[in-house]
């Protein structure tokens, strides 16, 4: 089910009732694709969940449209959409078993929709098959691990078979090794219901690992679509590089001059084509080469080994973290008795940005 958002805005009043509204959402547009996973990608606050809310219904957008398909459900209430929402706190019932938590959405069903019990049997089974969990049937959720319920919850949101599956932070609640597993399950159910899914989470590492495209917004504002590693590669603002990327990219203050990026002083990458300005520079961890020569010297701090990688560890004045972090092949060996490093830099992982606005000023890489 392709789902579309056009200028969707919801606005909350003040709670102070003074000031100017708050603007959760402000002029959303985007097409999801029919069968495609969705991840909404941003900060806490930033709007994410609000219009995950919108779209299921639960909230009511203060203007603009939402069609699933060609059907506008902007008005429709959240029973009539056919949607399926899972929360982050599981929310089951903890007197029903994993059966009956599963079943309960097809027992409010009316009319001609109406099930017969052992429909509604067959249809809980075929969930909890899918999603893995078909041997605890007879189970209290008190009796399931975090990462069961969850589960539970998920096929509880599939026995219908929904049109749209949204999924609000739903591994925030799992230890790390649980959200790894569960977040490749849900993208194994996905692609084998083919259900149109939105995937609300702050954490950017699920968001690309799983989803086709992401949406990362902030206050509100929609910032970047596109494809995970696209917008990873090719950031339009400083905001959108420094979100994504685990660990961080390292920003430091720059200065373009003839054609070239000088930082501290000492010229690290041309850069062709762009004028001579003051920029913020952007550097991927894993853009740095070790060089002996090379231009981009740091004062070492120290060197971490993560068995096929190491960390290298360092300052330098004109970076704005408290460290910067260089992630080389552990093949590498760096002198840990020597005060500095140097590095030359990858172009394609080096972004300048504006000094004034923030926004990447691009340059021929090659």
């Amino acid at each position: 089910m392709k789902v579309v958002l056009q200028n969707l805005t919801k606005r909350f009043p003040n709670r102070n009732k003074k000031g100017d509204d708050v603007i959760a959402v402000n002029d959303f547009n985007f097409e999801i694709p029919d069968g495609k996973l969705i991840g909404l990608l941003g900060p806490s606050g930033c709007g994410k969940s609000t219009t995950l809310n919108l779209i299921c219904g639960l909230e009511t957008p203060t203007s603009g449209r939402i069609l699933f398909g060609e059907d506008d459900v902007t008005r429709l209430p959240p029973e009539n959409r056919g949607v399926g929402l899972v929360f982050q706190n599981y929310a089951l019932y903890p007197h029903l078993t994993v059966q009956e938590n599963i079943m309960f959405p097809l027992q409010n069903l009316r009319g001609a929709d109406k099930l017969t019990r052992p429909q509604m049997l067959e249809k809980a089974m075929t969930a909890a098959k899918l999603v893995q969990i078909d041997g605890l049937m007879e189970r209290k959720p008190s009796e399931l691990s975090g990462g069961q319920q969850q589960r539970v919850a998920i096929a509880r949101a599939l026995v219908k078979m929904p049109r749209v599956l949204l999924l609000d932070e739903p591994l925030s609640n799992l230890d790390a090794r649980l959200r790894l597993q569960t977040r490749e399950e849900i993208r194994r159910i996905q692609q084998e219901t083919g259900i149109t899914t939105i995937f609300v989470t702050h954490d950017q590492d699920e968001a690309m690992s799983i989803s086709d495209m992401i949406v990362v917004m902030k206050d509100g504002v929609v910032q970047q679509i596109g494809a995970p590693q696209e917008v990873y590669d090719s950031p339009v603002n400083l905001f959108v590089a420094t979100f994504l990327g685990t660990p961080p990219i390292n920003v430091l203050d720059g200065e373009v001059k003839g054609e070239k990026l000088y930082i501290g002083g000492a010229a690290v990458c041309d850069v062709p084509g762009v004028g001579d300005q003051p920029v913020s520079v952007g550097i991927r961890p894993e853009g740095f080469t070790l060089d002996e020569n090379g231009p981009f010297e740091v004062s070492l701090s120290r060197v971490e080994v993560m068995g096929r990688d190491t960390s290298v560890v360092s300052t330098h004045p004109a970076s704005r973290n408290p460290v910067i972090r260089s992630i080389i092949p552990a093949r590498n060996k760096v002198d840990r008795t020597r005060r500095t490093v140097r590095f030359t830099l990858m172009p394609e992982k080096v972004f300048i940005f504006d000094a004034r606005d923030d926004r990447r000023i691009c340059f021929d890489a090659e």
